[in-house]
């Protein structure tokens, strides 16, 4: 189940790019499949080592796309701070940032950070829990986000706090959309009977009807959740790129 939309992201085969906070690694997969040089990049050691198997068993079932040079997509994974990337400036040419802003108390560092790391010219994609969807969670129960839910979120954003969050440090940004509209009354039942409950029969038929949704992608459900995303939807996306690097007047002098 995808969040980001990856024509949006305009990621080709032979991109470098991080998957920041990959958890499971759904997007590093799907880039993985496009022919891309994918980091994914988490504090989890074991969801990094699951990333991995999952690289492996791809590539056992013939299921990584050839890109330009004739290789297939590349995998790896990478665990440490979102303050403090270890990679280079300039290290990537499209970066994910999915669900995990909402997590970092400093998310000015973590952001000047992903600025830092990716290509002039390069895109980024962030998505977050979207406000409304949201507040709904929060005032249905406190044992849902921090301090209550030991590294849950520690904020809700509205669109233009993230627009705001993301011009600040230099970014270019390029609009939004929303996601997985059928997925908010899910996390509103949860909360509702306590987000740890997972046995209350109302929750347990709901995620059957989600796996379902998932799997089968009737044309129903995907009209319903596209229609509704607008109002519900549990995910905002936002695009942004980071400015093309203007020459410098002494490459300038050597161009002539």
């Amino acid at each position: 189940m995808l969040t980001v939309d990856f024509e949006r992201l305009d990621l080709k085969g032979g991109h470098r790019v991080l998957d920041m906070g990959a958890g499971a690694g759904r997007h590093a997969y799907e880039a993985l499949r496009r022919g891309a040089t994918i980091v994914a990049f988490d504090y989890s050691l074991p969801e990094l080592k699951q990333c991995m198997a999952t690289y492996y068993a791809m590539d056992e079932a013939g299921e990584l796309q050839k890109s330009s040079n004739g290789q297939g997509g590349t995998g790896t994974t990478t665990r440490g701070d979102a303050l403090k990337l270890p990679f280079p400036d300039d290290s990537f040419d499209r970066i994910i940032a999915s669900e995990v802003m909402e997590h970092i108390p400093d998310d000015s560092t973590a952001a000047t950070e992903l600025f830092r790391v990716l290509k002039p010219g390069g895109t980024i994609a962030v998505t977050v829990p979207a406000w409304f969807p949201e507040q709904v969670c929060w005032k249905l129960s406190d044992a849902y986000h921090a301090p209550i839910a030991v590294g849950g979120h520690v904020r809700i954003y509205r669109e233009r706090e993230m627009r705001n969050l993301l011009s600040s440090k230099g970014f270019e940004t390029k609009g939004t959309h929303q996601a997985h509209a059928l997925h908010s009354p899910y996390w509103w039942l949860k909360c509702a009977v306590g987000p740890t409950n997972n046995d209350n029969p109302l929750v347990k038929q709901y995620l059957r009807f989600l796996t379902w949704d998932i799997v089968k992608a009737p044309k129903l459900t995907r009209l319903a959740d596209k229609m509704l995303n607008p109002l519900i939807g549990k995910s905002v996306v936002h695009y942004a790129v980071k400015p093309a690097r203007r020459p410098s007047t002494s490459e300038v002098a050597d161009a002539a």
